[in-house]
């Protein structure tokens, strides 16, 4: 169990600060009364959408806490995952003297954030293998290292880290943990989200993009204890969830069983397509993944990449990040899509 000091980590600007207060922030309900709202300047001509969307997302809170078996005041949402990870960044991090540490191949937005918001980035390469160099990042102590992100299901690698690293690091380091789990639906690994109950540094982030399937609506969900949940909302833009994305997300977790069934489906597919592109001979190698894409050694990365887009099929080379060389990252498809992949495949 970690109980630290969060206030300790947090910029001192931010804790000192007032968070703004909407319209509907001052209005206090007190019965089912039909109101009429003349407080917040809107349309007053109905269309569905001429209001302001609930700032406090209850419902849609409501059903995520029962999916998810946490309590409605450990859940934040952002207009995707990124916001959510941009607004840890600015909370704890002061500019131009505070760090972050990450560990390369990763997904690319935690540099992105760092560098957006004057944070210097330390990069700390998984091992040749693609798990994590603990003892490295556990030398690092400082007072202005402030957050470790670490993604597993990692992206681009594929793999979940060692659920005893992650705890281990989750105890040891002196600083906010954040376990990106935008790839856990398709692990063989448990959600760490329990964990946020005895671990009061840690911050678990998840998306409604991938098993959920709704990347076009830009939803991403993040959960903490409370005090770290009410520092996010401070800073949180009002309304940040508009109205259509929050209906559909309703729409979409009331089909919970159709959504768990696609994710066996993409199971299913990701087993067969391992089977078939271990048959290739300019496949070097095939990385063991618990998400919903492959992680391909090929022969000659631009090569192959361009001939798949020739006939009309896109992967994404990721020979750029450390330790993929020539890798295709190949996202898994419907089981239609993984027969053309092969097709092709198998003509190069």
């Amino acid at each position: 169990m970690i109980k630290m000091n969060i206030d300790t980590l947090v910029r001192n600007n931010i804790k000192n600060m007032s968070s703004y207060s909407s319209a509907r922030d001052d209005f206090k309900k007190l019965n089912d009364k039909k109101f009429i709202y003349l407080d917040a300047n809107e349309s007053p001509f109905e269309n569905a959408i001429n209001r302001y969307p609930d700032n406090k997302h209850t419902e849609l809170t409501k059903v995520v806490s029962n999916i998810k078996n946490v309590n409605v005041n450990q859940i934040v949402f952002g207009n995707g995952t990124d916001e959510i990870l941009d607004l840890i960044v600015r909370v704890f991090c002061n500019p131009n003297k505070d760090k972050i540490i990450t560990l390369p191949p990763t997904y690319g937005m935690y540099d992105v954030i760092a560098k957006t918001n004057g944070v210097e980035n330390i990069e700390i390469p998984l091992k040749s293998d693609f798990s994590i160099d603990k003892n490295e990042i556990l030398k690092l102590s400082s007072s202005c290292i402030k957050i470790l992100f670490l993604c597993s299901p990692n992206n681009p690698t594929g793999n979940s880290f060692d659920t005893n690293d992650l705890t281990d690091l989750i105890k040891g380091f002196n600083g906010v943990v954040v376990v990106d789990e935008a790839y856990i639906d398709f692990s063989s690994k448990q959600s760490l989200i329990s964990l946020i109950n005895d671990n009061n540094n840690l911050i678990i982030t998840q998306t409604m993009s991938k098993a959920y399937g709704m990347a076009g609506i830009r939803l991403g969900m993040g959960f903490s204890n409370q005090k770290i949940i009410n520092y996010l909302n401070k800073i949180k833009p009002p309304y940040n969830i508009n109205v259509l994305t929050e209906r559909k997300a309703l729409e979409e977790l009331n089909k919970i069983d159709e959504i768990k069934k696609n994710i066996d489906l993409v199971l299913n597919q990701r087993k067969l397509l391992l089977s078939c592109l271990e048959k290739l001979d300019f496949i070097e190698k095939i990385y063991k993944s618990d998400s919903n894409f492959l992680l391909v050694k090929v022969d000659n990365a631009d090569l192959r990449y361009n001939q798949l887009l020739k006939n009309g099929i896109i992967v994404r080379d990721r020979s750029n990040q450390p330790l993929c060389q020539n890798c295709l990252r190949i996202t898994i498809g419907t089981e239609n899509e993984n027969k053309s992949l092969i097709k092709i495949l198998n003509q190069l």
